[in-house]
């Protein structure tokens, strides 16, 4: 279930905006992908990052994934709870799973994300 209220990159990250502030985590396909997530890093608060650019990095029982923000802007949180419970990201990827929190560099941050829909007919065959 891919949830209508987000926006979402090719990159398989998804973006929640609350007025000035954007939540980012990679989406339910992505940790379906990647198997269970055993570490992660994440930028630092304060942090400046460009959309596209790598911001962090997933390790799963598998393989090692670059994270890329779907955003530019400055990194305002930063999920602490991952340093020592990471799998939450394979268990919640929307909710409590969540990456970073950025304050967006962008008046429309989200005109070169993905609806739903179109997120949708990506990760289906």
């Amino acid at each position: 279930m891919i949830p209508e209220d987000l926006y979402y990159s090719e990159e398989h990250e998804w973006v929640r905006l609350d007025e000035d502030i954007a939540t980012v985590g990679i989406t339910d396909f992505a940790q379906d992908q990647l198997g269970d997530i055993v570490y992660v890093e994440l930028p630092a608060v304060g942090d400046r990052v460009e959309a596209g650019s790598v911001v962090g990095e997933l390790e799963s029982t598998k393989s090692v994934s670059d994270i890329f923000s779907p955003l530019s802007g400055e990194v305002v949180a930063r999920n602490e709870a991952l340093d020592g419970g990471p799998e939450v990201i394979n268990s919640d990827p929307y909710g409590e799973g969540w990456l970073i929190k950025l304050r967006p560099a962008e008046d429309d941050p989200t005109s070169a994300l993905l609806e739903a829909e179109a997120y949708a007919a990506l990760t289906t065959d």
